[in-house]
């Protein structure tokens, strides 16, 4: 009987170092796929920068529209991109929520006005950066880094438009005339994305290697 007791006992043991060993792996591979797939939805934002980057010198496109597609976009990367987050899921979602919420309002109310495009993209701008940057306090090493960076890229941008320092200007001299509220955002989207798409790089190489 204690013959056998002890070899049961043996085996118990082995099965439970062979699940926990099962689920180090899981876990492993969970980290891994999680990592791949933030990856993605980084490349597609950085992608969606570049587009907006050379939206200056795409001729007969309707800026609003343009512009509240590659918003929708973007943001849609980012909500999926937080979905996959840990602590910080709330933040990413609600900071890819808000640019989802400026594109469509960009698409429902399509306008060459500047004005109301300013007062839109300002606002989306200042909510973004805000979310970011609470969120950035349950990061760490180097994505808080990066997070803080996209904080205060979209802050810096948003003080640009509110001063009325025209990034229009600059667009305009480099490739002609195009339409003003292209100009004037085009490179606003592009700034924007390219940081956070590197953010999200960043986060993902943390989830390959957590320690």
């Amino acid at each position: 009987m204690t013959v056998l007791a002890r070899r049961g006992g043996q085996v118990e043991q082995a099965m439970n170092e062979g699940a926990r060993v099962g689920d180090e792996a899981s876990s492993s591979t969970s980290d891994g796929s999680r990592a791949r797939l933030i990856s993605l939805a980084a490349i597609a934002i950085i992608l969606l920068s570049a587009g907006a980057a050379l939206l200056p010198i795409a001729g007969g496109v309707k800026g609003s529209v343009v512009i509240g597609a590659l918003l929708i976009a973007a943001g849609l990367a980012e909500v999926f991109a937080g979905m996959l987050r840990g602590a910080t899921k709330a933040f990413a979602v609600a900071a890819g929520s808000v640019t989802v919420l400026a594109g469509v309002i960009f698409l429902l109310k399509p306008t060459d006005h500047l004005f109301p495009n300013v007062v839109l993209v300002t606002a989306w701008l200042i909510a973004r950066s805000a979310i970011i940057l609470v969120g950035s306090g349950r990061t760490g090493g180097s994505v808080r880094t990066w997070t803080m960076l996209s904080a205060g890229m979209d802050l810096v941008l948003a003080v640009l438009l509110i001063t009325g320092l025209s990034i229009a200007t600059i667009i305009v001299n480099l490739f002609g005339p195009t339409q003003p509220m292209i100009a004037s955002f085009a490179w606003v989207l592009a700034a924007s994305f390219i940081v956070n798409g590197l953010m999200l790089l960043e986060v993902a190489g943390c989830e390959r290697s957590p320690d």
